[in-house]
């Protein structure tokens, strides 16, 4: 038995959001005593069989050192128990759906934790919110988890290739036998050592049960596929570089990049590119490489708690 997958879940909670119904849950300290603490928000990374799962094992790890902060876990359109329409989805549309959510559900100030590549749609949240309400964002800190290289967030796909991938292959009978080959075990566990794990060990049975689990949905597909034909990927530099807001950044000591343009790049080289252009940044590096809340999770909760205190 999986002791991870036999833990009390929280209870999913629901909100509607331009017709969909949208899933999230919010966990609390076993003795959590009343405080106004901003609690923090999380966003899951975009994958084959990825939902808000993701931050389980961090979630538990996070109460268990002592933490009082309440967590709030969204599944964003497309993903775990949220509705999936058939759509193309940019990191403005999961930008305006966690909008309303925090007018309406959180409404309070958070921070901000974002693993990988939805550094863009954290982004996009915060210019959403900095355009309402210029004086004060609900998002009072970020916490950038695996960011990309620099490059790939600075050298946008051309609109026409996204549209193509997206029209040709993704969005056609081919994309669905992709995503049949996809979600099998096998890959996605070839895939965790090749791209995700710094050790192999680590894609334990607790990571590949949840994620066969959760692709065996065909409509999930499409967020997959918004994500592979790169509409997440446009020149993000200038509003990183206005990201006027306490910032850290933690690194993996073995991240690496699936793209082309972020190959070969050390990680310390990539923490500061981050470090040097963002006004109010920090970094960290820690054992792992590109899944920290998942694969060193003691170690990302104990980079990130001083930071959490002090901002």
């Amino acid at each position: 038995m999986l002791d991870a997958l036999n833990q009390t879940q929280p209870e999913t909670q629901f909100y509607q959001w331009r017709g969909y119904r949208c899933a999230y849950e919010v966990r609390t300290a076993p003795t959590q005593i009343a405080n106004d603490e901003p609690p923090l928000l999380l966003l899951h990374p975009i994958g084959v069989g990825l939902s808000r799962r993701f931050w389980d094992r961090f979630c538990q790890t996070w109460f268990q050192s002592g933490q009082t902060r309440s967590i709030y876990s969204p599944d964003l359109l497309g993903c775990g128990e949220s509705d999936m329409p058939h759509v193309a989805y940019t990191p403005e549309d999961w930008a305006e759906q966690l909008q309303f959510f925090l007018q309406t559900v959180v409404k309070k100030p958070v921070v901000l934790v974002a693993q990988g590549a939805l550094l863009p749609v954290a982004i996009a949240l915060i210019r959403l919110q900095q355009v309402q309400s210029p004086v004060q964002s609900p998002v009072q800190s970020l916490v950038l988890s695996g960011p990309p290289a620099w490059t790939v967030m600075t050298q946008p796909t051309p609109v026409w290739r996204q549209k193509l991938l997206w029209n040709l292959l993704f969005d056609s009978p081919a994309g669905r036998a992709f995503y049949e080959y996809a979600r099998r075990r096998q890959f996605i566990a070839s895939f965790s050592v090749r791209q995700l794990f710094a050790e192999a060990a680590a894609v334990d049975e607790e990571w590949l049960h949840t994620l066969v689990m959760d692709a065996k949905t065909p409509g999930r597909r499409y967020a997959v596929f918004s994500f592979l034909a790169g509409f997440w990927r446009k020149n993000w530099e200038t509003a990183m570089t206005q990201l006027n807001l306490p910032t850290l950044v933690v690194m993996g000591n073995q991240a690496s990049s699936i793209s082309k343009s972020g190959k070969g790049e050390a990680p310390g080289d990539r923490l500061q590119d981050y470090l040097r252009r963002l006004p109010q940044g920090q970094g960290v590096q820690i054992a792992g490489r590109n899944v920290l809340p998942y694969e060193s999770t003691a170690l990302f909760v104990q980079a990130i708690v001083p930071f959490i205190q002090q901002a």
